[in-house]
C-alpha cells in the first residue's frame, strides 16, 4: 500500500463495513480522495476476480469523501449517495486496488463526482460517477 497523502488528524476510525472489507483512506484533500483495498479471497466472486460490489463500494466511498473534505476534524461533512453509475472495464492484476475520486461540481446541498479504480500496475479496472447530497450533522 502507498504512503498516506492525508493529514493524520483527519483519519477516522473505520466504520463497520470498512473494517469488515479492509479498505483504508490513503489520501484526502479538497475535491479529491484516495482509498486502497488489498485483494483477499473473500472479496472475489465465483470466477476468482473481485466482486463487482467491491468496485461499486470503492467508487461510492471515494467519491463521497472527495466531496466532503473540510480539512477540520471537528467540522465533519457527510453525504449520501443519490445516484451511482459503475462501469467495469478490466480484470485487475496484482493484489491491490486503488480508487481515486474527484468532486467535479455542485452547490450547497448536492455535488457530483467521478472516480476510477486501478490495479497496482495502474490499469483502470472500473470507472464511476455519482450525485450526492450533503447530510445535516447534529
Amino acid at each position: 500500500m502507498t504512503l498516506p497523502d492525508i493529514d493524520p488528524a483527519l483519519i477516522e476510525d473505520p466504520y463497520p463495513l470498512q473494517r469488515h472489507l479492509g479498505f483504508r483512506i490513503t489520501g484526502w484533500r479538497a475535491d479529491w480522495a484516495r482509498f486502497e483495498i488489498a485483494l483477499e479471497p473473500f472479496l472475489m466472486n465465483r470466477y476468482g476476480i473481485p466482486h463487482g460490489g467491491i468496485y461499486a463500494t470503492m467508487l461510492d466511498t471515494v467519491m463521497g469523501y472527495a466531496g466532503c473534505y473540510t480539512g477540520d476534524p471537528a467540522a465533519r461533512r457527510l453525504a449520501m449517495t443519490l445516484t451511482l453509475t459503475t462501469s467495469f472495464l478490466a480484470r485487475p492484476e496484482g493484489e491491490l486496488l486503488i480508487a481515486e475520486g474527484t468532486r467535479i461540481g455542485g452547490g450547497r446541498s448536492t455535488f457530483f463526482a467521478e472516480a476510477e479504480v486501478r490495479d497496482q500496475g495502474g490499469m483502470i479496472c472500473a470507472k464511476g460517477s455519482g450525485a450526492f447530497r450533503y447530510r445535516k450533522t447534529s
